[in-house]
């Protein structure tokens, strides 16, 4: 073997080499089943403010047999409440925050083509915050590097096939006439996942080898993507995609089977230029695409600062710059930096599954309340879609009276 051979073949032995210790990271954080537990649980404090009532009202529907009361410890203490029975507390007590029938669900594609901007990050807490509040989500994972589908406890290399992603349903011979075949459900009981590995960018290769009638075959690969979520859509409230970062057909497919879009962004100047970037050519490419006679409609256009270091003052410079630009469709609360984050991802977990802080309790409460803070903005979005906004909690009802 030559000099040069041998110095390509060992791209691949480094491949296998982080195969095999992502692979041993899993089995460290996940349970033998290679799926993660959900072992988070709320006290009734919590799960009040949660559901928006008191916590009288909970305990008299444990009294009269309503509500189960949660499990004890073996000090006799309440462990507080999961998420089903927090799932169950709010059909039980009439606080379901799911749209209504005819309210069309929210569809968001977490999009930018610059990487490091935590856009997996934000697709994974965004997801459980939902779940948390009560809504029913579907996360699709339409990137081939499927950071997302990791996060959400499986190993793409090891745990998922071809044909459990996109694959099969947007290849050149597709093999599914629906996306039912890939709904994988995760440790969360309103929480499901469309997964993805490396084989999924074998669609892009396909597509761009179309041939003549390419630009056909693009036309109704969008069309079935979108026309494919929005039936998978009815039996959730909220779909969340993560797109490529990149302007590849799997992006456009996804840019247009939205009907939302959230672009995290980090507060340095190199991201606030390549965001730029993207919307210039989202611009264009949207154009086209309308041009074309393909449709694309969004019900909110939302930037949101990622990352965010309160103490460096490049970074508030920056976010200065951002609010100056982009106005008020720069949501006004940034997901701050946390070691919070950053420790929980080493884990494979988001903030949300955490049972107890993984740092200070301080850092971490502080960190859980400014996620609640930033994703609620987006929970607003989508309420207000759908023609509401929050439900006013039962005790600050009391209170005006």
């Amino acid at each position: 073997m030559s000099e040069s051979n041998a110095i390509v073949s060992q791209i691949g032995d480094l491949a296998s080499a982080g195969e095999k210790m992502i692979e041993r990271l899993r089995r460290k954080a996940f349970l033998p089943e290679s799926r993660k537990g959900l072992n988070v649980r709320f006290g009734i404090a919590e799960a009040a403010q949660l559901l928006g009532c008191s916590t009288n009202r909970i305990r008299m529907a444990e009294d009269d047999g309503r509500l189960p009361p949660p499990p004890a410890g073996e000090n006799g203490r309440r462990l507080g409440y999961s998420v089903q029975e927090l799932l169950n507390m709010r059909d039980v007590l009439g606080a379901s925050p799911a749209r209504a029938p005819m309210d069309v669900p929210a569809i968001i594609a977490v999009q930018n083509f610059k990487g490091g901007v935590g856009k997996s990050t934000v697709t994974t807490h965004l997801a459980h915050y939902f779940a948390v509040q009560g809504y029913r989500v579907l996360v699709v994972d339409c990137d081939s590097q499927a950071t997302t589908t990791t996060l959400f406890g499986f190993n793409p290399h090891f745990n998922i096939a071809r044909e459990e992603t996109l694959y099969p349903y947007l290849s050149i011979d597709p093999t599914q006439t629906d996306l039912l075949y890939a709904v994988k459900p995760t440790p969360w009981p309103n929480v499901d996942l469309i997964p993805s590995n490396l084989e999924l960018f074998d669609v892009e290769y396909e597509l761009a080898a179309s041939g003549s009638d390419g630009q056909s075959v693009l036309a109704a690969r969008f069309r079935k993507l979108k026309q494919g979520l929005a039936d998978l859509a009815r039996n959730y409230d909220v779909v969340i995609l993560d797109p490529p970062p990149a302007l590849g057909t799997i992006s456009l497919a996804v840019m247009q089977a939205a009907n939302a879009l959230l672009v995290p962004l980090a507060a340095t100047t190199p991201d606030f230029c390549s965001t730029v970037q993207f919307l210039s050519m989202m611009d264009q490419v949207i154009a086209q695409l309308i041009a074309a006679g393909i449709d694309v409609d969004y019900s909110f256009v939302r930037l949101i600062c990622s990352k965010f270091d309160g103490n460096d003052p490049s970074h508030a410079m920056v976010r200065s710059i951002m609010e100056q630009t982009f106005g008020p469709a720069l949501l006004p609360v940034p997901i701050l930096e946390s070691a919070e984050i950053s420790h929980a991802a080493l884990r494979m977990m988001t903030v949300y599954e955490l049972e107890k802080a993984i740092g200070t309790p301080k850092t971490h409460k502080r960190c859980k309340a400014n996620l609640d803070e930033a994703l609620g903005q987006i929970e607003q979005l989508v309420r207000t879609g759908w023609g509401r906004i929050a439900p006013a909690r039962e005790e600050d009802v009391l209170h005006a009276a």
